[in-house]
């Protein structure tokens, strides 16, 4: 489970990392030191991710 200083202090690397909570929910953590949280689930049998904001 992420915590808030586990968060606050990831780094940006050359590319594009993942950072995992629960429940499929994940903060990206962008090469220009963005951070965007994202869900992926299914639906209609397919996988989708929905994208929440930094």
């Amino acid at each position: 489970m992420l915590t808030d200083t586990k968060v606050r202090t990831a780094k940006p690397r050359p590319k594009s990392y993942k950072l995992a909570d629960t429940n499929r929910l994940f903060l990206l953590v962008a090469p220009g030191g963005g951070k965007l949280w994202r869900w992926n689930y299914v639906y209609d049998g397919k996988n989708k991710t929905m994208a929440f904001g930094a």
